[in-house]
């Protein structure tokens, strides 16, 4: 095949780049006393006149970025992105905007977010950028921006109920007697006895009860020994525990705080619940805006599994003796597994399957009876009965709601179209309710209650129409990055490579991979789109190449990544879990592949519902497409995280480069860097990374 450069194989169309997309040091400061600052929302300036909202924010951010280490860089889209954030807070309007690696969008949405005054909530897909937010960035606006506003301002982290110790089961742990602990709810049998003595001296200690302040990672069942989820909560005013409770103490701050930081799920859960969760806010802040609509759908939804049921037999058992109606939910979560069973990986109706509903019926049944039952019982009982019994009962009545809207998919709390399906394994299935259309539920419960921020590297460009803002005022746009990616990187395609559905193409797949690691010596992060493709890699390529291969399952997260950082020459293999959030500047990220378009499955039964909703002839273009061209740039936005940051993105996958009728649509998302499909020309320009 003759040669093929970038340019041949692209038909390359000169965009315009934003002016000064180059970082640039601030100057000295230049507004010492900030003028207008010190009341809120905003004040005058110093010569009477009106400051508003974005220039007090461009502002209030240059000075901040100047205390930054080394004296912080000038960025435009940072600066261009803080206003806007103002702008909408001051409107009230909805922003969707784009802020690329390396624009600092944290601390332009902090910024005018606690100028103005307004209560608001940040939700984020990721534990890594929370406690970025809670750990670095506000504390940092803490002691560089509060004492120019003349007034200080809170924030607080809240979390998921089962994220906090619950002193109640402490207590009655502690108090059980060494009879009476297979009794505890059942749960603490399979408890590690060392591991609990450890939490009980933490408890002792900690003002949190957070558990990722523990100074250990108990076991799954450790842990449930001694925390409760919200579908098993009776809440503080039923808890003899409720006055020293570590969940409600979260709460009560969050109420109190100006910035609550909390996660997407959570924060679709207080959106399903209509408030419940979160106190109230004038602004939300959805970070990592590409990941929201599945996120907010399964939070919005609800899952139904054996594991449930049994963990309301556990507790009922407890207080419950001799039960029949105890004994009959047990087997109930039998008989539900069975009848899920044979329906895995597909979409049902569970009311029009026999077996499924069948079941359903059975265990609304038997849960009325169990809960019959448990009213009997006292709610002053002697010792810990009261609120074991108000536990279960919490527990039994959100399960009976669950069972009741599986039933009725048209109906429930849920607004809006409904899909249910069945996932897991034989034996451990689980049936998974969640809207088709969350635009639905955000049209009725976000959208009309206070103005909301999404932003991230990666927008989809029908994100508004799938969430259904396109019904509201909002505005979108794209603010690019700080990052010379011209000069910084290089886009290759394979384009010499088979098919991916080629019987040649896995061969080939690591001929290429080889190639171009030795090319880099080690550096690389290999994304695949498959377990299945990436264990073959990794077998294989440890036999060919001198550089140590990290696989995503040799070690926890936190010691893989400390693990391919720290070894300048190793290489990273993964799937999904490793396309986002990964941080890696400097050497030790020289090469990104990519072995396929990272198109989604088919089989999907969320989103095989959502194609059907739209229609075969627009299914590919509004669901499967926007979602690959997210996934590509999310996997490509692992090379360069730092100005100084050079490398290669490698993708395997030749419809990247030949498929005209969707290729552009999936280059649009990814950076302006120099594109080829000539092998040599990037082995070459990774050749000269080296030297």
């Amino acid at each position: 095949m003759p040669s093929m450069t970038h340019a041949m194989w692209f038909g390359i169309r000169e965009r315009s780049r934003s002016e000064g997309s180059t970082p640039t040091k601030l100057p000295a400061p230049l507004h010492a006393e900030w003028p207008g600052l010190a009341s809120a929302p905003m004040g005058g300036s110093s010569d009477g006149a009106e400051m508003g909202p974005a220039e007090a924010s461009a502002i209030a951010l240059e000075e901040v970025c100047g205390a930054l280490p080394g004296g912080g860089e000038r960025r435009p889209g940072q600066e261009a992105m803080a206003r806007r954030v103002a702008e909408t807070i001051e409107s009230g309007s909805h922003l969707v905007i784009r802020a690329g690696t390396g624009t600092g969008k944290s601390l332009a949405y902090l910024v005018p977010a606690i100028i103005s005054g307004r209560t608001t909530v940040v939700a984020t897909a990721t534990k890594a950028l929370q406690d970025q937010l809670a750990t670095k960035d506000l504390p940092f606006l803490q002691e560089h921006l509060a004492p120019h506003l003349g007034r200080s301002f809170s924030f607080s982290v809240l979390k998921g109920r089962s994220n906090y110790l619950c002193r109640q089961r402490l207590n009655e742990l502690a108090t059980a007697t060494a009879g009476d602990q297979q009794q505890f709810d059942g749960l603490a049998e399979t408890a590690d006895v060392e591991d609990l003595a450890t939490i009980a001296a933490w408890a002792q200690e900690t003002s949190t009860g957070d558990r990722s302040d523990l100074p250990m990672e108990p076991s799954p069942a450790t842990w449930s020994a001694v925390s409760v989820g919200s579908t098993e909560c009776p809440g503080a005013a039923r808890c003899p525990s409720g006055d020293d409770c570590f969940a409600e103490d979260a709460r009560a701050a969050a109420a109190f705080s100006d910035v609550v930081v909390t996660n997407l799920h959570l924060y679709g859960i207080d959106v399903a619940s209509e408030g419940a969760i979160l106190p109230e806010h004038d602004v939300a802040i959805l970070d990592e805006a590409h990941q929201t609509e599945d996120i907010l759908a399964r939070a919005v939804g609800f899952e139904l599994r054996s594991g449930r049921f049994q963990g309301l037999v556990h507790r009922a058992r407890a207080i419950l003796t001799r039960s029949t109606a105890v004994a009959n939910v047990s087997n109930t979560a039998s008989q539900l597994d069975d009848a899920l069973s044979g329906h895995l990986g597909a979409r049902l109706v569970p009311a029009a399957s026999a077996e499924v509903a069948a079941a359903l019926r059975l265990a609304e049944t038997r849960l009325g009876a169990l809960r019959t039952e448990l009213l009997g019982l006292p709610k002053d009982g002697p010792g810990d009965v009261g609120p074991r019994r108000e536990r279960a009962l919490r527990s039994l009545e959100t399960l009976t709601d669950d069972v009741r809207a599986a039933l009725d998919l048209e109906g429930g709390p849920i607004p809006g179209l409904k899909v249910a399906w069945t996932e897991g394994t034989v034996g451990r299935p689980s049936l998974q309710v969640a809207p088709i259309d969350v635009a639905t539920v955000l049209h009725e419960r976000l959208w009309q209650e206070r103005t909301v921020i999404l932003t991230s590297a990666t927008v989809p460009a029908n994100l508004p129409i799938r969430l259904g803002l396109d019904r509201h005022d909002h505005r979108y746009e794209d603010v690019g990055s700080p990052f010379d990616f011209a000069n910084q990187s290089m886009l290759y395609c394979a384009t010499s490579m088979p098919e991916p559905r080629d019987e040649a193409y896995l061969a080939a797949c690591h001929d290429e991979i080889e190639r171009l690691v030795n090319a880099t010596g080690g550096r690389a992060l290999a994304l695949f789109t498959s377990r299945r493709a990436l264990d073959a890699a990794v077998e294989e390529l440890r036999k060919r190449l001198p550089w140590r291969i990290l696989h995503q399952d040799d070690m926890p997260r936190p010691l893989l990544m400390a693990e391919f950082a720290d070894d300048e020459t190793s290489c990273l293999f993964g799937t999904k879990g490793l396309w986002h959030g990964i941080d890696v500047p400097g050497p030790s990220l020289s090469l990104v592949v990519i072995d396929r378009i990272p198109f989604p499955r088919p089989d999907d039964p969320l989103l095989s519902a959502r194609r059907d909703l739209v229609g075969e002839r627009e299914a590919f273009r509004q669901i499967d497409l926007p979602l690959a061209a997210t996934e590509l740039a999310q996997g490509a936005g692992r090379l360069i995280r730092s100005a100084t940051d050079r490398g290669l993105v490698a993708v395997l996958d030749r419809r990247l480069a030949t498929n005209r009728s969707y290729r552009w649509d999936l280059l649009e998302a990814l950076p302006d860097m120099p594109r080829t499909g000539d092998r040599g020309e990037a082995l070459d320009f990774l050749a000269r990374l080296v030297d």
